[in-house]
């Protein structure tokens, strides 16, 4: 698989990863992850460090991941994850019309504290098309957000029944689509972003 590679330096790698991939296996022990890949990869390119993935997307979710290329820099991009140094923005296709086209949910998963912002930046006819910035990184913290809220992401068959929709798609319509942080180690502020994935950009063109 051709994994896209939106930024590399000397220390780390952020690649754009596809929908329907593993990020790192699971309890499964998959043995074809994203993370396999690029190791396979730069074991056969004879390279003389491993990839370790500094945080994770779901299998259904599209966009940027950060790799390092030593532990010391997984380490230091693990305190930046954990003090909220690095923002992320995801772009979410969500059932229906939000009442409030911007705002926040608050409401805590499986007892932890979660906040996501949220801003919508276009309306459609039953769904809407949603800029999403979490502040805390619970696991599948957005999918459950914005289920709370009545407001499933299109696609969502986890969380929420698709039979209850008639707006359905093969996967969760959720995109990782832009990284803010500090560089670990030159200290520059790095701003990376992607386009939508073509699949996305499919169903924004087939759906009005």
């Amino acid at each position: 698989m051709n994994i896209p590679v939106v930024f590399e330096d000397d220390w780390f790698l952020v690649v754009n990863k596809p929908a329907g991939l593993l990020s790192v296996p699971t309890p499964k022990n998959e043995s074809r992850t994203l993370s396999s890949i690029l190791n396979q990869d730069a074991e056969e390119r004879k390279l003389n460090y491993r990839f370790y993935p500094c945080h994770r997307l779901d299998r259904q979710t599209s966009g940027l991941i950060i790799y390092a290329k030593s532990k010391g820099i997984e380490e230091k991009m693990a305190d930046a994850f954990r003090n909220r140094e690095i923002s992320k923005k995801y772009i979410a296709f969500v059932q229906g019309k939000l009442s409030q086209v911007q705002g926040q949910i608050n409401s805590p998963i499986e007892g932890k504290s979660a906040l996501t912002k949220y801003k919508v930046i276009e309306e459609k006819s039953n769904y809407s098309v949603v800029e999403i910035s979490p502040v805390t990184g619970r696991t599948n913290q957005i999918r459950i957000h914005f289920k709370s809220i009545q407001h499933p992401l299109v696609g969502e068959d986890k969380f929420a029944f698709r039979k209850d929709f008639a707006l359905r798609f093969k996967r969760v319509c959720l995109e990782a689509k832009e990284l803010n942080f500090k560089h670990p180690v030159s200290g520059k502020d790095l701003t990376i972003s992607i386009d939508l994935a073509q699949d996305l950009k499919h169903f924004l063109a087939t759906h009005d």
